[in-house]
């Protein structure tokens, strides 16, 4: 698991470099650097805008006594789209909107629920009481 996460320390800002300067060459730099800035604006109010929403959805679930199970998921897919946007690159923008969008997050919750079944199931993924 070492190999893989020092391969993405590795290759992941290899290819955001390599993409900005192919848009740049595309549109220009400058239009490329408004393009990354208007990426990064609007992830910070797209994240505090549904950030917002699933705070408040995990706060009613919880006054009702339910376990606001798929809001945390919904609040952590969130959080990483929107650090994923705030980072200048292309390829992370798309996979920021990815996690931030309203109507693709419920595609990647599934798949996210599934790794924590199959984790709990197989015991490598356990949940301990304070």
């Amino acid at each position: 698991m070492r190999k893989w996460i020092v391969g993405l320390i590795i290759l992941l800002p290899i290819i955001e470099i390599w993409g900005i300067l192919q848009v740049g060459d595309w549109i220009g730099g400058w239009n490329t650097f408004v393009l990354l800035l208007c990426m990064s604006l609007f992830g910070a109010v797209a994240t505090l805008l549904e950030g917002k929403k699933v705070w408040l959805e995990a706060q009613r679930q919880m006054s009702t006594g339910q376990i606001p199970g798929r809001s945390f998921i919904n609040g952590v897919c969130i959080l990483a789209g929107g650090i994923l946007l705030l980072i200048p690159g292309f390829l992370s923008d798309i996979v920021g909107l990815i996690l931030l969008l309203p109507f693709t997050r419920p595609i990647l919750e599934g798949y996210i629920l599934k790794w924590i079944e199959k984790n709990m199931r197989n015991g490598k993924f356990t949940i301990n009481r304070f």
